[in-house]
């Protein structure tokens, strides 16, 4: 199966349940509209990203002269796409350096295992730093997906300094010439100024140790937390700088409109996506792909 075929699959619970009926009717009413709006939130796209999204879908159907629902189908799926798509690609510098940032249980972990095996089929060398200290048995469950990814890892003990852990990881990073760092950090909201003191402590030691390598923040986002994952990344990119979004579990939800949420109202692109438990189940975000999964008829 293609990942287009599983961003699809992922995508059912949204696309079946919600939008299907309400594109199967014909003519384009005030009813059809307080539908689409009740879907788009019931998706969790938001009330303010749904409000933007219904005044430029209307405007599309007004210079386009659509007459039927089905018609409006494509323009949203264009719509979506446009608030999708990322002004810049991702990692265009040679080498370069992933924080990798969320809450626990949202599938850090595992995003950083299938992050370095996807860059590792690229062509790509990756190293990991095991810079979650804090959490029991993190570095061990980190230390599984390394060696499924086939990728290194420096870890210390529990409870080490982070920073610690990132500065070895860079001068193994340095020593074997690879391309990508990637740096899990303590996945804990409880007290932002203890992560931001945190965070800020790692990146210092990154800017001394690596001045002229790329680095960039990606937060990791459980889709099936719908409207609370929007409220996380409100905080972290309060504190974090974030870069970019990484959505896991889009296979196991009705949510998937928290995508186009996030990008909407805080103006983060989405780096990767992630549809299932495979170690090639997470690719990098394309907008148009993920557009047709969300709103093409399961047929096509």
């Amino acid at each position: 199966m293609g990942f287009f075929e599983k961003l699809k699959k992922g995508l059912a619970k949204t696309r079946d349940k919600i939008f299907d009926t309400i594109f199967g009717e014909d003519r384009i009413t005030d009813e059809f509209y307080e539908e689409l709006e009740d879907a788009m939130i019931i998706a969790d796209m938001g009330v303010t990203t749904t409000t933007k999204l219904i005044a430029r879908l209307k405007e599309g159907i007004k210079r386009d002269k659509l007459k039927t629902c089905e018609e409006t189908r494509t323009l949203l799926m264009e719509l979506i796409a446009d608030i999708m798509r990322p002004e810049t690609p991702f990692l265009t510098a040679k080498r370069n350096v992933i924080l990798i940032v969320g809450v626990n249980g949202v599938g850090k972990t595992t995003s950083i295992g299938k992050l370095a095996y996807y860059y590792s089929s690229q062509g790509i060398k990756p190293i990991m730093a095991a810079g979650d200290t804090f959490r029991a048995a993190a570095a061990e469950q980190l230390t599984i997906w390394s060696e499924r990814a086939g990728c290194p890892i420096i870890k210390h003990g529990e409870g080490a300094d982070p920073a610690a852990v990132v500065f070895d990881t860079i001068a193994s990073f340095k020593a074997r010439n690879l391309d990508l760092l990637i740096c899990d950090t303590a996945g804990r909201l409880h007290n932002k100024k203890n992560l931001m003191n945190e965070l800020n402590k790692i990146r210092r030691v990154i800017d001394r140790e690596l001045p002229d390598v790329n680095c960039e923040v990606l937060l990791v986002l459980d889709a099936t937390t719908g409207q609370n994952a929007i409220a996380q990344a409100k905080t972290f990119a309060e504190t974090c700088g974030l870069t970019g979004i990484i959505i896991t579990k889009l296979d196991g939800t009705a949510k998937g409109g928290v995508a186009v949420a996030v990008r909407e109202e805080l103006g983060i692109p989405v780096r990767f996506i992630g549809v299932g438990e495979g170690i090639d189940d997470m690719q990098p975000f394309d907008a148009d792909e993920f557009a047709r999964a969300l709103i093409n008829p399961t047929e096509d």
